[in-house]
């Protein structure tokens, strides 16, 4: 082979080759978003279905909600907020840190009263157990998490005195709390029902443990923080979420409808 016939056959091959990379698909880029733990059962069966339908990667940062909103005010890169409580969206909807409109309720819950599922002791309610100053008692952190926060306020409404008591232990999260509770390093503890549900190391002492039924309610919002090419699928995957069939899952999950 000539040289000329050397020098046409390799740009024949380097163009074939630009139009082979040219034409090959570009990895989508990952929807990012922040999420509460008691989400993370459902999620497993939630999500690939989601980039099955949608061809989009989902990265999900489970990180207590209270701790979210701060990092969202901060700027960091969260696409779609899903909250464990409704005051978080709110805030940020206020502050006009959401993109699509009022906070959405995605599912609700309710908060009881827990103990370990390998325990012995009768069913303690939580009047007895603020009554006893030995009882251990794990609570949310109302600085990092949706569950401290709705503990705290209606723990002040009817036990105004309760943050006197000598062995209350605080969880960042409904996981660490219930982790608490399964390695005896408390005795009782203030939980999402949904918690409850999907650990298996611990079962409910007191369906309404503060004398009255505490419904919980998870709103969600596509937020500030979105990246703008990935804004339209984080609306469609707030929008996923309110769809009757994914409902159902959260119901078939343990939320309540």
């Amino acid at each position: 082979m000539d040289i000329w016939k050397f020098k046409l056959v390799t740009a024949a091959i380097g163009g074939l080759a630009a139009i082979f990379w040219a034409c090959k698909p570009v990895q989508a880029e990952p929807l990012t978003v922040g999420a509460p733990p008691s989400l993370r059962p459902a999620f497993n069966e939630i999500l690939p279905m989601f980039e099955r339908e949608y061809d989009v990667p989902v990265h999900v940062v489970y990180t207590p909600s209270r701790t979210l909103v701060r990092e969202i005010e901060k700027g960091d890169p969260i696409d779609v907020f899903l909250a464990a409580g409704i005051d978080e969206v709110e805030h940020l909807h206020k502050r006009g840190l959401t993109l699509n409109g009022k906070p959405r309720i995605y599912a609700k819950t309710s908060l009881v009263l827990v103990m370990s599922a390998n325990s012995s002791s009768s069913l303690t309610s939580l009047d007895d157990a603020l009554h006893n100053s030995t009882a251990r008692i794990a609570l949310g952190d109302p600085h990092t998490s949706s569950l401290g926060g709705i503990t705290e306020r209606w723990l002040k409404k009817l036990h105004p005195t309760y943050k006197s008591l000598p062995n209350i232990q605080y969880a960042s999260h409904s996981e660490d709390l219930i982790q608490l509770i399964h390695r005896g390093k408390a005795d009782v503890g203030l939980v999402y029902r949904i918690d409850t549900i999907n650990s298996g190391q611990v079962r409910i002492s007191d369906e309404i443990p503060l004398g009255t039924h505490v419904p919980v309610q998870f709103g969600q919002a596509v937020v500030s923080t979105c990246r703008p090419p990935l804004r339209p699928v984080a609306e469609r995957f707030s929008d996923f979420l309110m769809t009757p069939r994914i409902q159902k899952l959260l119901i078939k999950y343990g939320f309540e409808p």
